[in-house]
């Protein structure tokens, strides 16, 4: 980490002059503050962004700040600005985060008595105007109707049957609630001659948008540009996502070219395209493969939305223009739509969950005997139909003739939700009552914890007005105290949503018997992909990374195919919807209704819906023979501008 010319970053005479560079530190709460002085030493770089939120992280903050145990800021993004500022402080770059959470004036406020004790010449401002916890207590308590649900302008799609608990104030208190804010608040900060912006709920890409439009001084109406600013954003918003992480072709290449990862850059040019890349000599990848998978995640459709503006990606190129550098371009823009995510979180109840094993012989009918014996017990006492949820999963299949007792052995889940902790406690004790009518060879872990009751938070994803937001930015004194406070206009015009695109193959489907002979294969073999949440989503992209290959996948990929790979996991109450980007060889997929209300209220083992990617991708099918052989191809290409 050198202290060279040629790391220092450009003056502010260079706005405009050339493509601005975006570094990204953060990605969760959990990425470590010195990811954050790596991205601002490691290289040259304008602004460092960062998003430290998940939808559940404000909910447990308001929480904590109300026993006194919780500050209301991110504490990893404070590491980072505490371990970076100096180097941040001699380079000039600005700093745009959300890591002040449910408290950004207290954060920017302890920034900003560490850049005076260390005599650091930086402003530092915050950004207000998401949290709408009172208004939506109000509102439910008073009226006792729930904001429009953000999936509800699709009639197909199904809600979870205890959607509405969050119309219970009494027993099911709301925690938090924020809009999702856009980047013009931030804009507005380092207009007012902010180096360092505190935000709490902005939405993901919006520090990006926002170092974007104030290098290049663009205005709103610039959809275009901000359109490709937002989806620069989605690339590089999720830690090392774009450079390695969570990447489905991982094993293709050497395991230690993923050790300590670094995290993305990307270079904005004025007419809004991109490069993606990270600083020289680190740990990674940024090729077409990484790009694509990190553009397919947490997607919702074809149709991408901020508060500043509708991106359509349909016609998005991904090209690889050198080693580890990535071009985006061919991003439409539209106004922004004229509501935003309003995300609720409240208390759902209690839950727990029960371990037990079984090994071999006869796994599925000790499962059944397992799983009569305990509904029996807590139907003779009255408490069977009293619970939200009591699910009981098999995980695993032992192995023929195994090896070891480990291969052969299989774990059965009880989760359990319910309104109070006593119900939870129950199953518990249903659970010890029958505990010595087992079948053989039952066992279980030495440690019971899970099974107590613990509450746990519900998610309600609605939608808000754009007009009923007032945000702004406020730029702090030297003492802390507010010195300058601008609230920022709301978006001149919007674009009504429409229905979300669903299709089928947009040209002919063609017979696939046309590729030639095939032979059993899993379908990863051929394709790589993403997966994610949102809400009670799973989202899911595949591609095929040769353009000849692209019809088959085209033909093959259909919803009633995905339903099919799906198998035991499909339910007749999910809704699908089906896109294609064919400039990305990828067709993708949202499934609704999977994720039930949210992570922290999920039922699954996946509740971030990451792992179900590569389920899809290891289930064995036709696939054409001369495509594995030209798959290998392009793993040696892969492996060759790694090295080059």
């Amino acid at each position: 980490m050198g202290d060279s010319q040629s790391q220092r970053s450009a003056t502010p005479d260079a706005r405009g002059t050339r493509p601005v560079r975006i570094a990204n530190c953060s990605g969760a709460r959990g990425d470590p503050g010195y990811q954050m002085l790596r991205q601002a030493t490691l290289g040259p770089v304008d602004f460092i962004t960062g998003d430290y939120l998940a939808e559940m992280t404000l909910a447990e903050n308001v929480e904590k700040m109300a026993q006194g145990l919780h500050e209301g800021w991110e504490v990893t993004a404070w590491e980072g600005l505490e371990q970076s500022l100096e180097a941040i402080n001699e380079r000039r770059i600005k700093v745009a985060i959300n890591g002040g959470a449910q408290n950004p004036k207290g954060l920017a406020q302890k920034v900003q008595r560490f850049a005076n004790d260390k005599g650091l010449n930086l402003k530092v401002a915050y950004v207000y105007g998401d949290n709408f916890l009172e208004e939506v207590k109000s509102s439910l308590e008073k009226n006792k109707q729930l904001p429009k649900h953000l999936d509800s302008g699709n009639p197909a799609v199904k809600f979870a049957d205890n959607i509405d608990d969050v119309l219970d104030t009494k027993e099911k208190p709301v925690l938090s609630a924020n809009a999702y804010l856009g980047a013009r608040a931030i804009v507005k900060a380092l207009e007012l001659g902010a180096d360092i912006v505190i935000c709490g709920r902005v939405a993901d890409a919006s520090p990006v948008i926002a170092a974007a439009w104030y290098w290049h001084g663009w205005s709103e109406t610039d959809y275009d540009r901000l359109a490709g600013s937002l989806i620069a954003g989605h690339l590089i918003e999720c830690s090392a996502y774009v450079t390695g992480s969570n990447f489905s072709g991982f094993s293709e290449y050497p395991l230690d070219t993923f050790v300590d990862l670094s995290f993305g850059i990307a270079e904005i040019a004025a007419d809004g395209t991109t490069v993606i890349r990270k600083h020289e000599g680190t740990n990674g990848v940024v090729n077409v493969d990484t790009c694509r998978c990190q553009f397919l995640y947490e997607l919702q459709g074809n149709v991408y939305l901020n508060s500043d503006v509708t991106a359509d990606a349909t016609s998005l190129c991904i090209e690889q223009v050198g080693k580890d550098r990535v071009k985006l371009s061919n991003v439409k823009g539209y106004p922004p739509p004229p509501t935003t995510k309003l995300a609720i979180i409240y208390h759902g109840g209690y839950e727990g969950q029960i371990l037990s094993n079984a090994t071999g012989y006869a796994t599925n009918e000790k499962w059944a005997l397992f799983e009569k014996q305990l509904r029996n017990d807590l139907k003779t006492k009255g408490l069977l139909d009293k619970y939200q949820l009591l699910d009981f999963q098999v995980l695993g299949t032992p192995a023929l003739d195994p090896r070891s007792q480990f291969s052969s052995t299989t774990y059965g889940r009880w989760f359990i939700q319910a309104d109070t902790e006593e119900l939870v406690a129950a199953v518990l004790r249903a659970w010890v009552h029958i505990a010595m009518q087992h079948f053989s060879g039952f066992h279980f872990s030495t440690d019971m914890r899970t099974a107590l009751p613990r509450p746990y938070q519900a998610f309600y994803p609605g939608t808000i007005s754009q007009d009923e937001i007032k945000e702004g930015a406020v730029l702090l004194a030297a003492d802390g105290s507010d010195a300058l406070r601008e609230e920022v206009k709301r978006p001149s015009k919007y674009h009504e949503l429409q229905l979300r695109k669903n299709e089928e193959t947009t040209r002919n489907p063609v017979e696939l018997s046309s590729f030639g002979q095939t032979r059993k294969a899993r379908l990863g073999d051929v394709a790589l992909g993403r997966s994610g949440d949102k809400g009670a989503n799973v989202n899911f992209g595949i591609f095929v990374r040769r353009a000849e290959h692209y019809p088959w996948l085209q033909t093959f990929m259909t919803t009633t195919r995905l339903k099919e790979l799906m198998g035991d996991d499909w339910k007749d109450s999910y809704f699908v919807e089906r896109v294609e980007f064919p400039n990305l060889l990828a067709v993708h997929f949202v499934i609704y209704g999977p994720l039930g209300r949210g992570v922290s209220g999920c039922r699954l083992l996946d509740a971030l819906g990451k792992g179900f990617t590569d389920f899809i991708r290891d289930r064995v099918v036709d696939v054409p023979e001369k495509f594995l052989r030209d798959v290998e191809d392009v793993k040696a290409e892969r492996l060759a501008l790694l090295s080059s």
